[in-house]
């Protein structure tokens, strides 16, 4: 946090500064770069990141600020229906794609934001292998909307870890609009405690799963801060 304060006001960023921000290697940050994930620009030989945009993608893994779960008590919450609020403008198109595509990065899992019934609203992002040798299988796509959905049904509004049938561990955590709940960010990929060694699927210690259940609220309130886009419900469809 204090590393992120000593860099408010500056236009551009150093490498080691991006790098100390995200408690990654200079190697990784170039990489991201490089690869268009992180936003950046080269002077000369070397790479330079806007500060403001950083900002922008760090702020939804930033413990201060971070929209916590709620309990539910006293607090009505309400699944998004066709009628119900719109979307955030952050959901819109692609806009969702470089924060869930850093924090996939970051985290070493795959990610993808869905609505309330469980249908994409992003391509799967950093997809473990896996996924990415059956990525175009329509059967899988139909599979994981199903498993998807389900996370939606679940009374548990804090993000836990659970074994889908496709054999491996997936969390969500919900994007709200006030108190409905709108959209979901899912982490999955991930091999099940306990299991044999998989080299096709991310392999997790307690400590990197603690921390993508701790991320993945964050990443919903970066997605959920964006005010909401009237024109068009859930399903894109006109409004009647």
């Amino acid at each position: 946090m204090q590393e992120r304060q000593e860099t408010t006001g500056k236009a551009l960023l150093t490498a080691k500064q991006v790098q100390d921000l995200l408690h990654v290697d200079r190697s990784t940050v170039y990489r991201m770069a490089d690869d268009g994930r992180l936003p950046a620009v080269k002077i000369g030989r070397q790479w330079r990141f806007p500060a403001a945009a950083i900002d922008t993608l760090l702020g939804g893994l930033d413990a201060a600020g971070g929209i916590e779960p709620s309990t539910g008590r006293g607090e009505p919450v309400l699944r998004s229906t066709l009628s119900g609020p719109a979307l955030p403008s952050a959901l819109n198109g692609q806009r969702a794609v470089p924060v869930i595509e850093l924090a996939a990065d970051l985290l070493g899992v795959m990610m993808v934001v869905t609505d309330m019934d469980g249908c994409p609203l992003t391509p799967v992002v950093n997809p473990c292998r896996w996924f990415a040798a059956r990525q175009g299988d329509p059967f899988l796509v139909e599979a994981c909307a199903v498993e998807w959905r389900q996370f939606a049904d679940e009374v548990d509004l804090g993000p836990r870890f659970r074994t889908g049938r496709l054999g491996f561990d997936c969390a969500r955590s919900f994007v709200r609009v006030g108190t409905s709940l709108v959209a979901m960010v899912l982490a999955g990929g991930i091999a099940p405690l306990g299991e044999p060694a998989d080299p096709d699927l991310y392999h997790l210690d307690d400590a990197q799963r603690q921390r993508v259940l701790g991320a993945l609220p964050r990443v919903a309130a970066a997605l959920s801060s964006a005010p909401a886009r009237t024109e068009r419900p859930l399903d894109g469809r006109n409004a009647s």
